[in-house]
């Protein structure tokens, strides 16, 4: 496997010290939260932290026979020492910010962006992002690794070197506990995954399916939180992505060309979007509280979610917990089938 890793407990993470955990009992929420936070606005271009020919040294994590990279992140939210010593507050729970903050670099070019990039450059970094999530999962603090990018000015862009980023947490994001909870409620009343059933009926309906490539999907779901919303889907099923990524590497081209064509066509509509991969948790350390382990490989399927942000539209995004779309995914899908892409 061409790649290259390095202990991460030995490395020296610059955290930010002041940093803690706490959690909302109300929502459930873990907040990350502190004061003196620095401001890390993107660099110009001559000064590139990411680029092969920068004088900065970067903290290598592991990295790929064609350039891509994980470093970890400059001024990092976690750190990875320790233990989270989870403790009360009165009726509150906080804790140290334990885990890790990656960045990885995509493409080694300045402008080898993942819908400008060949398929083989993208197959390098999911593969790069496979082989992080199972490395991190090998550390039994870690309950859930969480892959994102944020591009364009509205999605909090941090850095302009084609990048993504990655945190490893003690506990699992609460946006994937809903996953969990509803596909694991789906398979108890049908034995039958839910992602399973939504892509099969997309797919003899067609009326969301934006393309096929390989053994992979792209549609816009039945009930988009924001205009053009898109999910990217394995039509085989399995819960983690990593598992994936590692055992059937030979995949890994289709879904980068998939991923790059429906990138350019979202790119028609708008530059800013946020990006999410949602693989299952870490069920290496099973919990004993915690009872979505116990089928989740059945009831489980990755998928990338992609989020555009239309900045006309900014009422999508004002009330979070009854999403507003303007635009139907049946409409939505005419004009990015419609696009012109590479």
């Amino acid at each position: 496997m061409p790649y290259v890793t390095v202990d991460a407990t030995r490395l020296r993470v610059f955290s930010l010290s002041g940093m803690e955990l706490r959690k909302d009992p109300i929502t459930r929420s873990w907040v990350i939260t502190g004061d003196d936070v620095p401001d890390i606005a993107p660099r110009p271009e001559s000064s590139c932290r990411f680029c092969f020919d920068t004088a900065e040294p970067l903290q290598l994590i592991a990295s790929m026979s064609g350039g891509q990279r994980a470093v970890v992140h400059p001024i990092a939210l976690y750190h990875i020492e320790g233990e989270a010593s989870r403790r009360a507050d009165g009726i509150y729970d906080r804790m140290r910010p334990v885990g890790a903050h990656e960045v990885l670099i995509e493409n080694a070019r300045h402008d080898g962006h993942l819908w400008n990039a060949s398929d083989a450059e993208i197959g390098q970094f999911l593969l790069l992002a496979a082989q992080r999530i199972q490395d991190l999962k090998r550390d039994g603090r870690f309950k859930y690794v969480s892959i994102y990018k944020d591009h364009g000015s509205s999605a909090g862009q941090e850095f302009e070197h084609p990048s993504s980023q990655l945190t490893a947490t003690t506990f699992v994001p609460r946006r994937v506990l809903y996953e969990l909870r509803a596909s694991r409620e789906y398979f108890e009343q049908k034995e039958r995954c839910v992602f399973c059933d939504i892509v099969s009926q997309e797919t003899k309906q067609e009326l969301r399916v934006l393309e096929s490539r390989g053994d992979f999907i792209a549609l816009l779901p039945y009930a988009p939180r924001v205009p053009y919303e898109t999910w990217i889907l394995p039509r085989t099923h399995e819960a983690a992505f990593e598992r994936m990524g590692l055992n059937r590497s030979h995949m890994l081209p289709d879904l980068g060309a998939l991923l790059r064509r429906t990138l350019q066509r979202i790119r028609t509509i708008t530059e800013s979007f946020h990006l999410v991969l949602h693989t299952s948790p870490n069920s290496l350390h099973r919990s004993g509280s915690l009872g979505y382990w116990k089928t989740i490989d059945e009831d489980y399927h990755w998928h990338i979610e992609i989020m555009p942000i239309l900045t006309a539209k900014s009422k999508s995004y004002t009330f979070k917990e009854v999403y507003y779309s303007p635009l139907t995914s049946e409409t939505a899908i005419k004009r990015l089938r419609d696009a012109r892409i590479e």
